[in-house]
């Protein structure tokens, strides 16, 4: 399976209302220490017409990585995650220890 297929059939196991960091996501992929790639991979798709739900996947510090590259999709990805029931911090952060993607949850 080609590098990113893989990513994206991972980020698509994330559960509703449970995040992923970059991180994890490459750890997953066997691309261990390569959290960029899976941003990569993340950015590449159409976020508004694909079935990998990208907006759940963060940086390791519990935030979404801003970009001016994304043209106004990561306000979109608060809000879609704040559908989900994820709660943001005063600080833009999201509590990992509650929402963090066990990896053996259904």
């Amino acid at each position: 399976m080609p590098t990113y297929e893989n990513i994206y059939a991972i980020v698509r196991q994330i559960p509703r209302g449970r995040v992923a960091t970059y991180g994890q996501v490459a750890d997953l992929a066997h691309l261990y220490g390569k959290a960029r790639l899976v941003g990569y991979a993340l950015y590449r798709i159409d976020m508004s017409s694909s079935n990998v739900p990208w907006h759940r996947v963060v940086n390791a510090k519990g935030e979404i990585s801003y970009s001016p590259l994304r043209n106004g999709n990561d306000c979109r990805q608060k809000l879609l995650l704040e559908e989900e029931g994820i709660k943001f911090t005063s600080d833009g952060k999201i509590n990992l220890r509650e929402y963090l993607w066990e990896t053996g949850e259904v």
